[in-house]
């Protein structure tokens, strides 16, 4: 016996799924962090709306800047020699 409705959702497209960031990429991989308890508590109480996506971005703007960083070193050294 065939479950759900027959012919599909016809409003399928208003509950769809839809991506919640404008990450290039698929988050799927993880990774874990420690961190004192009161930073758990903290979060756990929900002071941080969201606090995954904004570990995302503050890695991801540390990222940045460790390439520029990168980026000037190899150009002093190309220019150097």
């Amino acid at each position: 016996m065939p479950k759900g409705r027959p012919g599909g959702n016809p409003e399928i497209k208003k509950y769809g799924f839809k991506q919640k960031y404008d990450w290039d990429e698929p988050c799927n991989e993880k990774m874990t962090i420690r961190l004192p308890s009161s930073l758990k508590q903290a979060i756990k109480a929900g002071l941080i709306e969201d606090w995954q996506e904004v570990a995302r971005r503050a890695i991801a703007v540390e990222l940045e800047k460790e390439k520029k960083k990168q980026k000037k070193l190899e150009n002093s050294k190309a220019n150097s020699k």
